[in-house]
């Protein structure tokens, strides 16, 4: 198994078209050749290397699955999570930011948006001449995001929002926000969860980076701060009211997770390969003996699973008949096999796995936030005993 080709133990190409390979290979390529030489500088400065955004949008990997009308690539589903799958073989803070900017900002306008609204930004955002992030989580609220406190008050020409948000990727460098406040309905008087693209220059906006973080520290991470921040009535997202708006982007990015951490247990899998191969021990490879073939075996057997897993997924996506609880089950077995192999892959390496001539401890770090992120291990196993049982646990 070449670097090139990766792992497919199971023949999982055939499964595949050749455009689905082809952009999959392409994004390969280039993360090997362009993204790894700058990678370890950026993670150790703590600092996402803007320098690549143009040419994450130029491969059309920005809203890759939106219609080519708003100036997205077209691509299948499949084909969107393959080339998530190369961006986070990089590092997930790359493939971060690419899924927020398509999955948590795009999607939701394209899905929930006006026309106007789709036609006004999905374009710019494609090209990166506009980056976005996704305001849903709050610092007391997390998991409940029923609970936000951030509120809208209508004004003269549109509304007031103020609030807090916290984790949220790409905020200090945006230019805009899709926001979710609690909005008062003006029928019934009952607040309903309503969807804003905030301008990030607006007056009463701010979005201090959050530092000190031992995970995704090549990733721009930051709180949104809004005072009375006034959003024209034009920036309302019209199509969606509740909780269904903000779910329903998380359904999108999870998608993409779930192929993501593909990428990182294939890195570190490789690595651990490479190593066992030419570290010498008692005379020998520690390859040959027993225990480190039992961990490339089990490694080896969790990433053909969850390959399968993804194309499938991806699959039933296509045909229209993806399911939330669908999407839980790949994000949260992919996740936990991920972080698996990563801890086993730095087990391999021994004290050599710790240090940055090896990806594995950078992408071990990194998975312990996927893990958490767009639904934590324990939330999406409560959505799929709800899925069995019919009853929910979380309420």
């Amino acid at each position: 198994m070449s670097r090139f080709n990766g792992v497919d133990f199971y023949e999982i190409d055939s499964l595949l078209t050749p455009d689905e390979i082809a952009i999959r290979d392409s994004v390969r390529t280039w993360v090997e050749d362009r993204f790894l030489p700058l990678i370890e500088h950026a993670y150790d400065e703590a600092y996402f290397p803007r320098e690549i955004i143009p040419e994450v949008a130029e491969m059309g990997l920005l809203g890759a699955s939106l219609p080519e009308k708003y100036g997205c690539a077209g691509v299948s589903a499949t084909a969107y999570g393959l080339a998530m799958q190369e961006l986070e073989r990089g590092d997930s803070g790359l493939r971060s930011f690419a899924s927020v900017q398509g999955s948590l900002v795009m999607y939701p306008i394209y899905a929930y948006g006006s026309e106007e609204q789709r036609m006004k930004y999905l374009p710019r955002l494609a090209k990166a001449e506009l980056i976005g992030c996704f305001g849903l989580t709050e610092p007391d609220h997390g998991s409940d995001p029923a609970g936000m406190t951030t509120r809208a008050v209508r004004v003269d020409g549109g509304f007031r929002l103020n609030g807090a948000k916290m984790w949220i990727t790409n905020g200090t460098v945006s230019d805009i926000a899709v926001v979710w406040a609690k909005l008062k309905d003006e029928a019934s008087g009952k607040e309903r969860i309503r969807g804003f693209i905030v301008d990030c220059k607006a007056k009463g906006f701010s979005a201090p980076e959050q530092k000190r973080k031992h995970s995704l520290r090549a990733s721009v991470t930051s709180e949104l701060i809004l005072q009375d921040v006034f959003v024209p009535e034009a920036d309302l997202l019209p199509g969606v009211e509740g909780l269904k708006g903000p779910l329903g982007c998380l359904t999108q990015a999870r998608f993409g997770i779930a192929f993501g951490v593909v990428g990182s247990a294939m890195a570190c899998f490789h690595s651990a390969t490479e190593y066992a191969k030419s570290r010498i021990m008692f005379g020998k490879p520690i390859g040959q003996f027993q225990l480190v073939q039992a961990k490339l075996a089990v490694m080896l057997t969790e990433i053909t699973k969850a390959q399968l897993l993804c194309v499938q997924l991806g699959r039933i996506k296509e045909r229209g008949n993806l399911q939330p609880a669908q999407v839980s089950l790949a994000k949260r077995n992919n996740c936990e096999i991920a972080l698996q192999i990563a801890r086993e892959a730095r087990d391999v390496l021994g004290a050599n796995g710790i240090t940055s001539e090896y990806p594995v401890m950078r992408h071990m770090c990194n998975l312990e936030s996927v893990y958490t992120y767009e639904g934590t291990h324990n939330i999406h196993t409560l959505v799929l005993g709800e899925t069995i049982t019919g009853l929910p646990a979380y309420r």
